[in-house]
């Protein structure tokens, strides 16, 4: 096999590649086997036609598709290996040669992975930020521990309130005709939370149980529905039951329900500790990213669409899956804040952008600095990894083997390395 690879503008080029003809014709019998087995002729059996008698009455180029889907990835992956580029996305391929006893040729328009010509990224300077822990952040932790041991308590009257947690049943109407995704019965809604469209929750707010209300919005304009952007509407709401957060009392006996301590300055003394601890690693957090972030800003790199379309695909499913596990389906938090994905995406858009900027500077300094990964250290993460999850190393490394090679492992020690670097060359303080 011959491959030979030609850069066309930016990030793109044409991947030309020619495989023996004796591969193609083993690729071309594959296909005989696979496509003769769903052939029904007068006079054979399924399967047992004669290979020339298949060809002279079907043609041998009705085997040419099953013969490319053999030979095509296995070629594709060869030329990439040996031309050593690094596509991005998958390639547009155009078939100029193909039939029995004679070489497959073919070209692939590819997209690769841009070239970083790396600025500066020792030396640099970054904003510094406070992170000392005062007494407003203890006591607001507190007040979280509260609210998270809450009881919900049943209101048998009275006024909804903000903070309560709701059951309606609404409609919507425009011109008084309801439109879709507008309804639903005995929905659970905390007020406070801006889950709907901007003054619904506000007006429910005061309603008492039992009571019919029509509410007056009006939805954003770039609510993701045409017919309902910038457009009022009228909400047909009522009010089913209201449940109240019932909070505990901060004192020793609360300290002792939920903790290990006696008395709650000794939870308070805990809290701190806990605080400064995460505050600490915060710093660090910051630090790294900081520096990261103003080395891939002193880069120069032209970044392929398709890179940051994909990494928006992977934000958008990361989001979708946090909403699940709040119990929230996409769908209807696109009905409720007025986005559609179109718009999501592009909320998103400056974060994937730097996203992939950091990861291509951080991939270049790495190379820059001949920056490896060592057996040891790739055992030393495998036995970290193993006393979080509780599971043998050996184990674990079957698992990352069978996956990708543990090449995904390799690529985040050698980042948190990278950045390590970055932060003992800067000696930054924030």
């Amino acid at each position: 096999m011959a491959a030979k690879w030609e850069k066309v503008e930016n990030n793109q080029g044409i991947l030309t590649v020619e495989v023996d003809a004796a591969q193609v014709d083993a690729a071309l019998d594959q296909a005989f086997k696979k496509v003769v087995q769903k052939v029904s002729v007068p006079g054979f059996r399924k399967g047992k036609i004669p290979r020339k008698m298949f060809e002279a009455r079907f043609g041998v180029e009705s085997l040419y598709q099953d013969a490319l889907d053999i030979l095509l990835p296995a070629a594709y992956g060869q030329a990439v290996r040996e031309t050593g580029i690094e596509p991005v996305d998958r390639p547009e391929v155009d078939i100029e040669q193909i039939g029995k006893g004679k070489n497959l040729i073919f070209k692939a328009t590819v997209t690769v992975k841009p070239e970083v010509k790396l600025g500066d990224y020792k030396n640099l300077t970054i904003e510094p930020k406070e992170f000392a822990v005062t007494e407003e952040d203890v006591d607001a932790e507190l007040k979280r521990m509260q609210e998270r041991h809450a009881e919900l308590v049943v209101v048998e009257s009275g006024k909804a309130e903000n903070g309560d947690i709701v059951q309606i049943d609404f409609e919507g109407f425009q011109d008084g005709v309801p439109f879709e995704g507008g309804k639903a019965e005995n929905y659970s809604l905390e007020l406070g939370s801006g889950t709907f469209v901007p003054g619904f929750e506000e007006q429910v707010t005061g309603m008492e149980i039992g009571e019919e209300k029509e509410i007056n919005i009006t939805f954003p304009e770039e609510y993701h529905s045409p017919s309902l952007a910038g457009k009022q509407a009228v909400f047909k709401v009522k009010l089913n039951g209201i449940k109240r957060k019932n909070l505990p009392v901060l004192d020793d006996e609360f300290a002792k329900d939920v903790s290990e301590f006696d008395t709650l300055e000794e939870l308070k003394a805990d809290t701190r500790k806990k605080l400064e601890e995460k505050a600490a690693k915060d710093k660090d957090t910051y630090v790294r990213e900081q520096l990261l972030l103003k080395a891939s800003e002193n880069a120069e790199i032209d970044i392929p669409g398709v890179m940051i379309e994909h990494e928006l695909d992977q934000m958008v499913n990361e989001f979708a899956q946090r909403l699940r596990i709040q119990g929230m389906d996409i769908d209807l938090y696109y009905q409720f804040s007025g986005m559609d994905e179109s718009q999501l995406r592009d909320q998103f858009r400056t974060d994937a952008t730097t996203r992939v900027r950091t990861a291509l500077t951080l991939d270049a300094i790495a190379k820059a600095e001949n920056i490896q990964v060592t057996e040891e250290e790739i055992t030393e993460e495998l036995n970290k990894l193993a006393s979080v999850y509780g599971r043998p190393a050996d184990e674990l490394r079957k698992i990352f083997n069978a996956q990708d090679g543990l090449a995904g492992l390799k690529q985040d020690i050698k980042a948190r390395k990278t950045v390590d670097l970055l932060v003992a060359e800067n000696k930054v303080t924030a």
